[in-house]
Order: structure tokens, then sequence, then C-alpha cells
């Protein structure tokens, strides 16, 4: 059971292990905005994981670049702005619906309504089971009943 404990305990922690000790800021106050930006920004390289989780070199890179900023006084949209110029959209968890980003957004939904379309067609389409039925021809009976005798 205390195995159990300390491994589930050990995976809660590994989250926290990404941010390095030289990466932490000795203003409490900009850690914590620091961190809190770090949760709305993906690591390039890792498949859905903020910077502040992955240890990634690149995630190290963003955290470093976004602790500078704050440290030069950006606000949290300009700091965030400032790393999207630098690395692009791709590093938000939320890109703005604009522009290009729209077809995102509309391509589930849109998506959704044509599998629904194709399926209320498809069960449209397909005739009840008293219609598929064919009807034997007097001859055709005779020899299934000449079948089911022998």
């Amino acid at each position: 059971m205390r195995a159990l404990i300390l491994a589930l305990s050990l995976l809660i922690a590994l989250p926290a292990l990404a941010v390095q000790p030289d990466e932490v800021l000795s203003d409490p106050a900009l850690e914590a905005r620091a961190r809190e930006i770090s949760k709305v920004l993906r690591c390039p390289v890792c498949q859905g994981e903020t910077i502040d989780e992955s240890n990634a070199p690149i995630s190290r890179d963003l955290r470093l670049y976004l602790r500078e900023r704050l440290v030069a006084g950006d606000s949290d949209d300009a700091a965030v702005a400032a790393v999207v110029d630098r690395f692009g959209e791709y590093v938000l968890f939320q890109p703005p619906a604009r522009g290009v980003n729209w077809l995102l957004y509309l391509a589930g939904p849109v998506m959704a309504l044509l599998a629904l379309l194709t399926g209320w067609r498809f069960i449209r389409s397909r005739r009840p089971a008293e219609e598929r039925t064919e009807t034997l021809s007097a001859e055709e009976k005779a020899r299934l009943d000449q079948i089911m005798r022998d």
C-alpha cells in the first residue's frame, strides 16, 4: 500500500520537476505569473503538454524567455504576445478564432453534421424487411416443397 501511495505521489509531482531550480524567479509574484502563463503555452515538441510540464529543451527556452519578458516589465498579455511573435501561434493552446484558425474551430462541427447527414441518408435509403422479401413463383414453391419432403 505504501508503494502505491509513493508511486502516485511521484506521478503527481512529475510536472513540477519540469521547471528547474535555476529558472525560478526570486520574486514570488512574478514566478506565480510565469507559472500561470506557462499553463496556456504549448510545448512545440511534445504532444499536448504545456511548457510548464515539459522537460524538452525548447520548453526550457520558452520558460526562460517568458521569465525574461516578465522581469523586463511586460504585462501577461504582452509576454504571451512576445512568445507568440517569436515562436508562432502554435504555442497557444487556444489560438484566437481569426483568419485560418476558423477552419480549426469549424472543422469539428462541420464534420459532425456531415456524419449525421450521411447516417440519416443511409438509414432512409434502406427498405423495410417486408419490401425486401421476394415472393416465390409457383414453380419455385413446388421445388422448395419437394426439397423439404426429401
